[in-house]
């Protein structure tokens, strides 16, 4: 059985992922931004997961809540669901908190990051990113689109890693809307599978429903990975150690 980290798990497919893992007899960690939001999964808690409390749009949380874990069991894999769909945290939610936890956690063997269909959407630009979200500069499309690209680097420089990127698919969650069409379970099993599958060795894909797609082709670009990754290692101070 994984020890495994969900972000962003006090609902939707966050929940649904944590729920699922703890069910199948996984050590789960689940995560809330606030005190108020972890009653949430209270009863999750209650059947043994360990409670992860960080608001991951604060850096320095993030950095502190990282080696904190870093400091402790060692954390197996890391489904990276946590996100936001408008505003000034858009940046350092969806992009900049996933790095840092990838970059800090010294033992996970597989990283999953929730993408979606609209980082079709995205901009392939870098230039006037506000990567500590005082401003909005980005739209959800376009972290979609870094987050893809970064799991795709991840994969390349850390051989001995998988790392994937899943689209859930439009799926009826607070985010999601009511009127979502795409089942909700397929929307959170590939994540599931590919955090604990032993079989599941592909690493850098992006995924739809357990079936590998092309993403955008900036995905596939390894010059703009790269200046992908230095920006994010310029703004925040943190490495992304190759091994």
């Amino acid at each position: 059985m994984a020890r495994i980290l969900v972000t962003g798990s006090t609902d939707g497919l966050g929940r649904a992922t944590a729920q699922t893992l703890l069910d199948d007899g996984h050590d789960v960690l689940v995560h809330a931004r606030s005190p108020q939001r972890a009653d949430a999964v209270a009863d999750l808690v209650g059947r043994g997961a360990q409670l992860v409390v960080v608001d991951l749009s604060d850096r320095d949380a993030v950095v502190r809540a990282a080696h904190d874990l870093d400091d402790g069991e060692p954390v197996d894999a890391v489904v990276h669901n946590a996100g936001v769909v408008s505003g000034a945290s858009l940046v350092p939610v969806n992009v900049v908190a996933p790095y840092l936890m990838t970059a800090l956690l010294t033992a996970p063997t597989r990283h999953v990051y929730l993408s979606s269909g609209m980082h079709r959407g995205g901009r392939a630009r870098l230039d006037g990113v506000d990567w500590d979200g005082r401003s909005t500069t980005n739209s959800y499309s376009d972290t979609k689109l870094f987050v893809t690209a970064m799991a795709r680097e991840v994969a390349e420089r850390r051989p001995a890693v998988r790392s994937n990127a899943v689209d859930p698919g439009w799926v009826a969650t607070k985010m999601g809307g009511a009127g979502a069409t795409d089942d909700f379970a397929l929307g959170h099993r590939t994540q599931e599978t590919l955090a604990t599958d032993a079989g599941t060795t592909v690493s850098g894909a992006y995924w739809f429903h357990g079936e590998q797609q092309r993403p955008h082709d900036a995905v596939e670009d390894a010059g703009f990975r790269t200046a992908l990754v230095d920006a994010l290692e310029r703004a925040t101070g943190v490495a992304l150690p190759s091994r």
